[in-house]
């Protein structure tokens, strides 16, 4: 069975409970719990500021134009060449039952589509709610990210900034003419993407489609090595970004580890939906519990089958809610 239907309109907001997971770190004693406590719960700010952060390096605001004449429905959004769809799909019964979201986006530049931090704050083991983060930044659509938060490698470009230059893994760049595409960031430099004009940048993956098909080897992909992080193998949680065209992308949160609900995918599973919906290059990023989709201010998928949030480093969003009139 797949069937494609219409999202319910939710009317509260879900708020994060507040725990951290990384709480099961401190069965250790001692020092070594100390460490946990350091590593993966204690905010570590690098820049307390991001807007102005942003603003001094850009030399522009970090506010993005937004139109005036927006218009939102319960599964879509129209302004100005900006086009976003939403629809709930359901495959399988029983046990094998998986529900996911698909967030259909258009973009009339390549620079409506932005990124925002936790708390307006970039460093380690910051968090807050997708949900939050879109509020705040007054986002219609927002997907989370790639939970850069968790370690110190990766190159974070994020908005046409340099936040990290530390390249580690296979990462996505997002260009300001509108492409997308997969790349070592171990052979280049935050700097020369700059110059070749990189807008933003996910340090996660691995890549799902290459040409469109599917990559080999990726369930058998570490991310991480960091202690309790090594392995994202499995029917999970998962969040992906597909590329349709220039400026036409495809986002997918998949939930996961609700029985009769959502069960998840594998990441060949994950690959194989994206290829189903026209993409030719796509990647994953973080999931779990983290795989959240907010849309008109309202939380879209249910993480983990609980209707709880659990904070993320990170977002990536389509602003323009207050100036859209609903429909």
């Amino acid at each position: 069975m797949n069937t494609s239907t219409p999202l319910p309109k939710r009317r509260r907001r879900v708020r994060r409970a507040v725990l951290a997971g990384s709480l099961s770190l401190l069965l250790a004693v001692g020092g070594t719990a100390a460490w946990a406590l350091d590593r993966f719960v204690v905010d570590h700010v690098a820049i307390s500021d991001v807007d102005s952060y942003v603003a001094a390096q850009s030399g522009t605001t970090s506010a993005p134009t937004t139109a005036a004449s927006g218009t939102v429905t319960s599964t879509s959004y129209a302004s100005d060449g900006t086009d976003i769809s939403i629809r709930k799909v359901v495959t399988g019964s029983g046990d094998a039952t998986v529900t996911y979201y698909v967030a259909d986006v258009t973009l009339s530049d390549a620079t409506t589509l932005r990124s925002a931090f936790a708390n307006n704050e970039f460093g380690t083991n910051i968090v807050e709610d997708t949900s939050d983060m879109a509020a705040d930044n007054d986002a219609v659509f927002a997907i989370n990210g790639d939970y850069y938060g968790f370690r110190d490698t990766g190159i974070v470009i994020r908005n046409g900034v340099v936040f990290r230059d530390e390249g580690a893994r296979e990462g996505l760049a997002f260009y300001r003419d509108g492409h997308v595409e997969v790349y070592d960031e171990t052979s280049t430099t935050a700097q020369e993407l700059l110059d070749a004009g990189v807008w933003n940048t996910l340090s996660f993956g691995p890549s799902l489609l290459d040409d469109g098909q599917i990559a080999a080897g990726i369930d058998d992909v570490e991310v991480d090595t960091n202690f309790g992080n090594h392995s994202i193998q499995g029917e999970q949680p998962r969040t992906a970004v597909g590329v349709i065209d220039d400026n036409h992308l495809v986002f997918v949160v998949v939930d996961g580890r609700s029985t009769g609900y959502s069960a998840g995918v594998t990441m060949t599973g994950l690959a194989e939906i994206m290829q189903g919906l026209g993409a030719t290059t796509a990647y994953n990023i973080d999931g779990g519990g983290s795989s959240t989709m907010v849309f008109d201010g309202e939380l879209v998928n249910d993480p983990l089958g609980k209707g709880q949030e659990r904070g993320t480093s990170d977002i990536l969003y389509v602003g323009g809610l207050s100036s859209a009139v609903s429909s």
